[in-house]
């Protein structure tokens, strides 16, 4: 059963002195330093004496002095040195990379996509080469698990890891989304007695197809559950193919290829109203307006208030009855808790019924059948856990639709309590352009403390942004997605030092920042030093695309940093449509493609100037 086993809390007062005594014998940190004359460069990478580093920062936006310390090797980065972001590439591919820039800076987004009729005209062949030349060598290793070898093996060479993900996607019309995913469909007369919360999570015929609006992810589609287990053959592949091309590698899956995504939009709906509800009975005791963490219930007023309600389970007893240290006041993740063994607990699992005004059962909507998907879905995502481990790889479970995104979370959270024990294998992603990134990183950081396993996560901005707001605009709830980029770089960076500073304290949490941004790199870097954070713990990741950003990969996988290429793959004619989606991302990265632009053609000025045209990477 996937439901969270909450098991006694680690005490707080323990953590606090770990983190004292963390501060108080950090005796050498790591400072990112600004290019100076006292530096000395070598490979892109700056060395110099010592300087006094800042304070440690803590959770809540406290600060914690730190003694002042010389550091003995201070490392800075050098994102400008274009001879060693480019060492690994040939004049040819810095070439190839300045065209395919070029063109998806300026094509309309669907000139891509339209080229398949090129195909008609050159033939399946000549196309294909013709695409391995430009676009698909850009932003695609290869066919198939030996093609990506030499790629894999080049990157891994110059301090470079990968993600593998088989990049293919199965098209399908409108018609035959309605049709697969429509069963649940209400009338617009029942639409009229739905809450905002419920139109969230319900299916839609206008949004049937979920790759409207989306740039940065490949969408599945439900057929039937062999379909599923198709899919899950495709991704034991992959991640054979990552156990077999380099160490220490990842490989991605998509929640949604191991199961009926119905299944996950109620799901969602459920986890969604019993945290709600678990908010309104905080704001009835007074507690409104605080962090998820920080609001708590009072088990008397509690159950005051719910038999007032109608209830008739016993919360207090329940609670204080499961917990030898009770101290009568319950939080979000102990309400959760109450999910672990629903057939005992029924009377408990109720919500308010707005509409009717009374209480109703939480799961009430769920049949056997839901029931048995549910539990085959899981099996699946076992399946592939059990794999990755055998094989040495890590799991990057991707982040999708937020209507989707509660069950996702749950379930990668239980498979992070059985294979993240020892070491991180399974890796959750959060996306910061959402609202409650921040209290989902927090809560699910916390319950990793509480239970002591590994929490791993990889922070992204966010791959649905335009369908999301439209959704939200047509369906009519709360738009879910921050309001600016900068309110989500704020978010981004929030969610960021939080696990930062988890890892500084309990070095079981781990973090890939998977990002373009040279400014979100660059502060990573410093929060790093600021706490003493080595890269050689392999605590901290970096992920860019492949094809994208190599002034960034490349100086990091140089300096020591662990840094990793999303390496998709797949035939030419099954991948457009993510190639189709790079171009219409890059346009929305116009800045930093433009810089980026701006670095090849300086390295190849450089080359031209130096007669080093004719370079060949060595490794």
């Amino acid at each position: 059963m996937f439901y969270v086993k909450t098991v006694p809390a680690l005490k707080r007062a323990s953590a606090d002195i770990h983190f004292k005594w963390l501060v108080l014998n950090r005796a050498v940190r790591c400072t990112v330093t600004s290019s100076s004359p006292a530096q000395t460069e070598h490979d892109g990478v700056r060395s110099r004496g010592g300087s006094e580093c800042p304070g440690l920062s803590g959770r809540g936006g406290r600060r914690r002095e730190g003694t002042a310390a010389a550091a003995a090797n201070e490392i800075s980065v050098d994102f400008e040195q274009t001879r060693e972001a480019y060492k690994s590439k040939d004049s040819l591919e810095l070439l190839r990379s300045l065209v395919v820039m070029r063109c998806y800076l300026t094509a309309q987004p669907g000139n891509l996509t339209r080229s398949l009729f090129v195909n008609k005209i050159l033939g399946q062949k000549s196309f294909d080469q013709f695409m391995k030349m430009t676009f698909y060598g850009q932003f695609v290793a290869g066919e198939d698990h030996n093609d990506i070898k030499p790629l894999i093996q080049k990157n891994h060479s110059f301090g470079v890891g990968s993600v593998l993900d088989y990049s293919v996607e199965e098209d399908i019309s409108q018609e035959e989304a309605e049709r697969k995913e429509m069963d649940s469909c209400v009338s617009a007369a029942e639409k009229e007695n739905i809450g905002k919360l419920e139109r969230k999570y319900q299916v839609h015929k206008q949004f049937s197809d979920r790759r409207g609006g989306v740039t940065g992810a490949r969408t599945y589609f439900y057929a039937d559950e062999a379909k599923c287990d198709q899919h899950m053959e495709t991704f034991i592949k992959c991640i054979k193919a990552s156990g077999g091309s380099s160490m220490d590698g990842f490989s991605a899956i998509k929640m949604t290829a191991l199961g009926r995504p119905q299944f996950l939009l109620q799901l969602s709906e459920v986890l969604v109203k019993w945290r709600r509800f678990f908010t309104f009975l905080a704001s009835q005791q007074g507690k409104d307006g605080l962090e998820a963490l920080e609001q708590r219930l009072e088990l008397t007023q509690l159950q005051e208030f719910m038999t007032k309600l109608g209830a008739n389970g016993d919360f207090y007893g329940w609670f204080t009855g499961r917990k030898e240290d009770s101290t009568g006041c319950i939080d979000m993740l102990d309400w959760n808790s109450l999910i672990d063994d629903r057939t005992k607990i029924s009377d408990l699992l109720v919500v308010p019924n707005v509409e009717l005004g009374k209480l109703e059962p939480l799961l009430g909507k769920f049949t056997v059948e839901e029931e048995q998907q549910m539990k085959r879905m899981l099996q699946r995502v076992d399946v592939l856990a059990k794999h990755a481990l055998e094989s040495g790889v890590r799991l990057m479970v991707d982040a999708e639709q937020t209507y989707f995104q509660p069950a996702i979370s749950r379930l990668t959270l239980e498979m992070q309590r059985t294979y993240n024990r020892e070491k991180p294998v399974i890796f959750n992603t959060y996306q910061c352009y959402l609202k409650e990134a921040y209290d989902n990183v927090t809560m699910d950081v916390e319950l990793s403390r509480r239970e002591g396993w590994h929490f791993a996560a990889k922070l992204v901005r966010g791959a649905y942004m335009y369908q999301e707001r439209e959704r939200a605009k047509e369906i009519g709830y709360e738009d879910p997605i921050n309001p600016d980029y900068e309110s989500t770089n704020r978010m981004y960076h929030r969610c960021l030092d939080y696990v930062l500073d988890e890892i500084a304290l309990n070095r079981k949490a781990n973090v890939m920042v998977a990002s373009h941004n040279e400014d979100t790199v660059k502060h990573t870097l410093t929060r790093m030093n600021e706490l003493g954070l080595i890269p050689t713990e392999n605590k901290v990741y970096f992920g860019q695309l492949l094809g994208m950003c190599d002034q960034i990969s490349f100086p990091l996988g140089q300096a020591g940093f662990p840094v990793y290429k999303y390496v998709p793959y797949g035939p030419v004619n099954e991948v457009m449509p993510y190639l189709s989606r790079r171009a219409q991302e890059n346009r929305g990265f116009m800045k930093g493609a433009q810089k980026e632009r701006e670095l090849l053609w300086k390295e190849l000025k450089r080359r031209l100037a130096s007669g080093e045209l004719l370079y060949k990477p060595v490794y």
